[in-house]
């Protein structure tokens, strides 16, 4: 059995010796430093998968000797979208074998190093670069036939003329460089949505030149310092609008028109991600809400009686007159609904006044008048601080609590079309929880923007936090505030992108320097300067748009209007009893009803 073993693996040593007896040594010394050409790479920058595009070619040879995974499509386009979260080489067989079509595969492999393979002398270096800058891949590398012997590989450096470069293998020079780190001023194409405080536009007094500041900007304005390029404007008109909007310039990213758009998509705007960076600002999308105005000063009075506590007091009148008609002569023969109701004693001593004292009185009656005027102390105490405190600063209307209680106010949300249609689309059901009657819509973006900047109370904005935060830092200069940012949002959790072109190549160089101005708090330094840049530029004034309340010195005869009329009211009734006192009417209704109880008793 073991000499059988030993005759098959024999066998095999003998198949693998005629194999390589039949390859040229001149092919074996090539797929020799191709595999040192791969090693090399792979300490540069490490990958797991190898895909090769192309019919059979010397990188096919190579497929024993690795030790990775390798896809092989000879097609020269896959079929199914490559997801594969490894880092990936690529292999070219020849410059027009990469003939990949699927948009997802384009975009995972698009900054994916490749080596290419020129097996004939008709294409040069300079058109196969050229070839794949149009196709805007850069990491492009090529090596020649005689590679074995010249050890040389043509890299192509897209910024440079010419637009490669021979490096050595055994030179100390990095074979894929980032081209995009330095642009050598070549121009970044971007069309503002010119919406305050995220982009603002200036024109620049020693250049001339018309710039762009603000939050949102100065990402764009910094990354362009970066790379050592230059921004350029593009106009709105060649989407066709005067003024482009955030979908707008959606769209001229998508048409390729741009390449950063410095405007902010929300995730409730957008469905294909490709097309916006990773997330700028993560924010809130929340209701901008008047201040409830204070109540006027006549209603002052009622707002300090509660209902509760005059319960309480009412209780305590009642127990005090039945203690003191009993103390007086310890008997209840004197208890009746008048003695109770009316007792003038208790009434007077709860209101803090004077009243008579009974000769003689006992201990139990002392120590009820002493408990009555404690009482009347911390009764009135109370009311008084109560009152002047609503006199100092009196208390607010009621406050909106939830999106129905808005159909109970006379105010209207103000939208924009705009962000009515993506409520809409979203099925919001916050948005839906508004009547129709409490809504106006307005058609022109502009229209809307400039209606929520002049502090119109009569209505309620939409705003998202990071534009609040503006709002807050202007009324700060208000004698009063006029807005509040409630709880009530339609998205706690929203996403602000910037629009991209989708096969910008330097797109990774853009999000990792976003991140960074993130990290260092640039953004948030940027955005506490906002409402300031906005005054510098006259786009904001310091104007107090509050409603300030008009005080006067003293009370007018308005602010008591409630009390005379319970005055005037409680006069009328104290005069009518005192009319029919005299009239002796309440003696006849008293002889009339004794009639009557002795009728029933008969």
């Amino acid at each position: 059995m073991a000499s059988g073993w030993l005759i098959l693996i024999l066998g095999c040593f003998g198949q693998l010796s005629a194999m390589n007896v039949s390859i040229p040594s001149e092919e074996l010394e090539l797929q020799d430093r191709l595999l040192r050409v791969l090693a090399r790479l792979r300490l540069e920058e490490q990958f797991n998968t190898l895909l090769i595009y192309g019919n059979e070619c010397i990188f096919h040879s190579l497929l024993r000797h690795l030790v990775i995974p390798t896809v092989v499509v000879t097609s020269g386009s896959t079929d199914f979208d490559w997801n594969f979260s490894s880092s990936t080489l690529i292999l070219s067989c020849a410059p027009e074998a990469d003939r990949e079509e699927n948009p997802v595969t384009l975009m995972k492999l698009q900054r994916t190093r490749r080596l290419i393979s020129l097996q004939n002398a008709v294409s040069t270096c300079e058109s196969i670069c050229h070839q794949y800058s149009l196709k805007e891949q850069h990491n492009v590398a090529i090596i020649k036939t005689n590679f074995d012997q010249s050890d040389i590989i043509y890299s192509c450096r897209f910024f440079q003329r010419p637009n490669h470069q021979e490096v050595h293998f055994f030179a100390d020079q990095p074979i894929y460089i980032e081209n995009f780190r330095n642009m050598h001023g070549a121009e970044i194409r971007t069309i503002p949505d010119y919406l305050t405080p995220r982009t603002m536009m200036y024109r620049d007094k020693k250049s001339g030149e018309s710039r762009i500041m603000g939050y949102l900007a100065n990402v764009l304005n910094t990354y362009a310092e970066k790379v050592n390029a230059k921004v350029r404007i593009e106009n709105a008109t060649k989407l066709g609008v005067k003024k482009a909007s955030v979908g707008e310039i959606l769209r001229g990213a998508q048409e390729e028109l741009l390449d950063i758009g410095t405007a902010l998509a929300s995730s409730l705007q957008v469905k294909n991600m490709s097309f916006i960076t990773y997330p700028y600002i993560l924010t809130g999308y929340c209701l901008m809400i008047p201040v409830p105005a204070k109540l006027p000063y006549n209603q002052v009075y009622s707002m300090i009686v509660d209902t509760v506590v005059l319960s309480i007091i009412f209780a305590l009148f009642c127990i005090f007159s039945l203690l003191i008609v009993y103390t007086q002569n310890l008997s209840w023969r004197n208890l009746t609904l008048a003695n109770i109701l009316l007792n003038d004693k208790s009434l007077r001593g709860l209101l803090g006044q004077s009243f008579p004292f009974p000769p003689n009185p006992s201990k139990h009656l002392k120590l009820i008048i002493f408990i009555l005027c404690f009482a009347s102390v911390m009764i009135t105490t109370m009311y008084e601080s109560y009152l002047q405190a609503y006199f100092t600063q009196p208390p607010s209307e009621p406050y909106i609590r939830s999106f129905r209680d808005i159909a109970n106010f006379s105010i209207k949300v103000a939208l924009s079309r705009i962000e009515a249609n993506v409520l809409t689309s979203v099925n919001s059901t916050h948005f839906r929880e508004i009547s129709k009657d409490h809504l106006l819509i307005l058609e022109n973006w502009p229209e809307y923007l400039i209606l929520r900047d002049s502090f119109n109370t009569s209505f309620i904005f939409p705003v998202s936090v990071d534009r609040w935060d503006c709002y807050e830092a202007q009324q700060k200069l208000f004698s009063e505030p006029a807005f509040y940012l409630s709880d009530l949002c339609f998205n706690k959790l929203m996403f602000f992108s910037l629009p991209v072109r989708k096969y910008l190549p330097h797109r990774h160089l853009f999000e990792d320097h976003m991140m960074r101005q993130h990290e260092f708090g640039l953004v948030a330094f940027w955005k506490t300067r906002s409402f300031y840049d906005m005054v510098q530029l006259g786009l904001a004034s310091i104007r107090d748009y509050s409603q300030k309340r008009q005080t006067d010195g003293s009370l007018l005869l308005d602010d008591i209007s409630w009390i005379l009329k319970l005055y005037s009211m409680a006069i009328g009734i104290s005069i009518c009893c005192f009319i029919l006192e005299i009239s002796g009417c309440i003696k006849l209704w008293e002889r009339l009803w004794r009639c009557q109880r002795l009728r029933r008793a008969q």
